[in-house]
């Protein structure tokens, strides 16, 4: 009988089962191992060699991600630190324009007229103000609590820092509180306001509530003295008028620029600031005016024009050998600085108007100087004269009178200048007129200044030709007048006029404005004898009303006819020019108003007696001497 087979298929199976034997196929292998991984026989030597090397592994992975990181990170730092420090500094950074202080404007002895100072706007953060809250003064905080009148200061908020505030800046305390009440960062409090005040609001101890702006206010030390003449500045602190627009080029200053790194909460860092490009003040100007002649000469000004009911009027005092400008005035008294002075400047500078019998000392000047005539010729001159169909008279009727050259500026008599003047031609007429000045710069470039008018002679009609002789036709502004005198005054040299005496800009670069250069005009015989002559209107015409006890006086009175706005000619100027001391000229005094209700010589005398005298015992100029051997006015 055969052996019997082994059955496999019951191995290891005693049941020998078929269901047995499909479990123990592929499937339930996998989960064995499966099994077997998760829950390794520890006792295994192979499960210990595994076990290292996953260990290590992960070990060695920690450690490259570490290394990773800390490279990284050093590349941050290394590369990219001083641009993120850069960034976080910038955040903090802020530049501010440090604004610099306007030149100061003086007078010839270094007394101020004009100067800068600095002001502070007053600002407020609403936002700070809303998170506001006072510290009590107790144990060791007291340098940094807040107090009003010795007390804690109650509540919080916009009303807690207006109880604090409102006392030092000078505000009724609801309407601060309401202005702090709100949600905007910067709304200004006060404007202009001074140094100290501005001090004891930083001792208040409400960063992050309050803050400051550095500005820069003009401010004028004489009130109304020379306000005209001053002029004014705008908004932005530049020259817009006067000697403020004159000198804009020295006076403007450079602002300059600071640098500063502010908190979370808005206030800058204590000693964080740094200057990048510091300020340059501006420079200095030295004007030729003597304040105290000023003064008096706007105060006699203003006093007699209400007397003479003129609309207006201005005066000039100048040095007559050097061509300086002490004082130069208007009526009106404005403020420098203020509109009104911006709006009108200086009349004295910019208003032009015929001159009237002033004139004929230019046409007697060129009488002398050509030979024509000498002071004591000899003429018979009537009230009324014609000439080529048109004619001219005195302003007061008379007969035939028995005149010298001399006599007819005396008695400044039209009809008797155009019977002198009959050989001299247009050509010479218009000639002297220039060489006086007349259309000519003055050399002061002062804002609106006027050269006047003289029109060519082409121009002029059959009666221009005549009228030029006794100051009509032309025109003149103050300046210029008072220079036909002064260029008499000084043997017959016309000098420069200046008003700026000394300047220099914000460098220390001298910026002083060079004179129109001087020339010679006449003579000094012919500027004697013509001083003789105006001597002698002082003395003999006008001796009782314009006069200084212990002072010889030489000069010109006028009255010229002007046009009220249409072709008529219905309103009058008066203006007198005198020269003191006549026997050793010093000064020019020129007076002049508009449409006074008298003629020049008497409508000005007054104002020129008291700046004389004021002249005369300021300087200390001694007492004249005797006059002799006066020229001859009748015959």
């Amino acid at each position: 009988m055969p052996a019997a087979r082994s059955n496999p298929s019951w191995k290891g199976d005693p049941s020998g089962s078929s269901h047995s034997r499909n479990h123990d196929g592929p499937a339930s292998g996998n989960a064995g191992r499966w099994l077997s991984h998760l829950f390794p026989d520890t006792h295994d030597p192979s499960y210990s060699r595994v076990f290292r090397r996953r260990t290590l592994g992960l070990f060695i992975l920690i450690i490259l991600l570490i290394t990773g990181l800390i490279v990284q990170l050093t590349v941050v730092q290394l590369a990219q630190g001083a641009s993120i420090a850069r960034e976080a500094a910038a955040a903090r950074r802020v530049e501010n324009i440090v604004p610099a202080m306007r030149g100061t404007i003086t007078d010839a002895n270094g007394a101020v007229l004009a100067q800068s100072e600095q002001r502070y706007t007053i600002y407020a953060d609403q936002k700070g103000a809303r998170n506001f809250q006072p510290i009590k003064c107790t144990g060791n905080n007291k340098s940094v609590c807040h107090s009003v009148n010795g007390r804690d200061v109650p509540g919080s908020g916009p009303s807690a820092a207006a109880r604090i505030l409102a006392p030092v800046i000078g505000m009724n305390t609801m309407e601060l509180g309401a202005k702090l009440a709100g949600g905007n960062s910067y709304i200004v409090l006060k404007r202009d306001v001074a140094p100290a005040t501005k001090r004891a609001i930083d001792k208040l101890h409400l960063s992050g509530v309050i803050g400051s702006t550095l500005t820069v206010k003009r401010t004028y030390s004489g009130d109304t003295v020379a306000g005209g003449l001053l002029g004014g500045v705008n908004s932005e602190n530049n020259g817009v008028a006067g000697i403020e627009s004159m000198e804009q080029g020295s006076l403007a200053g450079q602002d300059g620029q600071q640098v500063y790194e502010h908190g979370g909460n808005g206030q800058r860092i204590p000693g964080t600031e740094t200057v990048i490009v510091p300020a340059k003040n501006g420079g200095t100007v030295r004007l030729t005016i003597d304040r105290d002649v000023q003064w008096l000469v706007e105060k006699a000004l203003n006093e007699r024009i209400g007397e003479v009911g003129a609309e207006w009027g201005v005066a000039v005092v100048q040095d007559v050998k050097t061509g300086k400008i002490l004082a130069v005035a208007d009526t009106g008294n404005y403020k420098a600085g203020s509109p009104q002075a911006i709006l009108h400047g200086s009349r004295a500078m910019t208003a032009t108007f015929e001159p009237g019998s002033v004139g004929k000392l230019i046409s007697a000047s060129g009488l002398l100087q050509l030979g024509l005539h000498k002071g004591s010729d000899r003429f018979s001159v009537p009230g009324v004269i014609t000439v080529d169909g048109q004619q001219y008279k005195d302003v007061e009727s008379h007969g035939v009178e028995q005149l010298t050259l001399a006599g007819i500026l005396n008695e400044s008599s039209n009809v008797g200048m155009i019977m002198a003047s009959d050989k001299l031609s247009t050509a010479n007429r218009y000639d002297y007129l220039k060489k006086f000045g007349i259309g000519q710069s003055t050399g002061i470039n002062y804002p609106g200044i006027s050269s006047g008018s003289l029109p060519t002679p082409d121009k002029w009609g059959t009666r221009t030709n005549q009228t030029v002789l006794f100051g009509q036709g032309y025109t003149v502004n103050a300046l210029q007048l008072s220079n036909i005198v002064a260029t008499l005054a000084n043997g017959g040299v016309r000098v420069g006029q200046s008003i700026i005496d000394k300047s220099t800009d914000k460098d220390g670069k001298d910026t002083t404005p060079r004179p129109v250069d001087s020339t010679r005009v006449v003579s000094p015989s012919v500027a004697s004898d013509m001083m003789d002559m105006m001597e002698s209107v002082m003395t003999e015409e006008y001796g009782r009303v314009i006069k200084v006890d212990g002072y010889r006086l030489a000069g010109k009175t006028g009255t010229a006819e002007v046009s009220g706005g249409g072709r008529a000619l219905t309103k009058t100027v008066g203006d007198t020019s005198v020269v003191i001391p006549a026997d050793s000229p010093r000064f020019v005094i020129t007076v002049m108003y508009m449409n006074p209700s008298s003629h020049g010589g008497i409508a000005t005398g007054p104002v020129i007696n008291k700046i004389g005298e004021f002249l005369m015992q300021k300087y200390k100029v001694p007492q004249s001497r005797p006059r002799e051997n006066a020229i001859s006015t009748t015959w």
